[in-house]
């Protein structure tokens, strides 16, 4: 998680997509989130009564929780890497 910390929105989309414009695959959208979601739990290190941010941090783990179901139903052996890439747990 720390990696995707320094990472930028550019070099996370290189480094998880399929093809060279690959924007809407499961692996580069969970990834982004992944990304967001790491940024705003930072920030709420700093600022732990923002509450209006946290919800939509619920919402972005939900819409990771639901990518990542549908990935582990359609093809396990691509869910098991991107969790490893990643460093998730489900």
């Amino acid at each position: 998680m720390a990696a995707l910390l320094e990472m930028t929105r550019q070099q996370v989309l290189e480094q998880f997509r399929l093809q060279p414009n690959d924007t809407g695959s499961v692996e580069v959208q969970v990834s982004l989130l992944t990304w967001r979601i790491t940024h705003l739990t930072e920030h709420f290190k700093a600022h732990k009564h923002d509450y209006h941010s946290r919800v939509g941090l619920q919402r972005l783990v939900n819409s990771r929780r639901r990518l990542l179901n549908y990935i582990k139903r359609e093809d396990s052996a691509r869910y098991a890497k991107l969790l490893v890439a990643l460093d998730l747990r489900h």
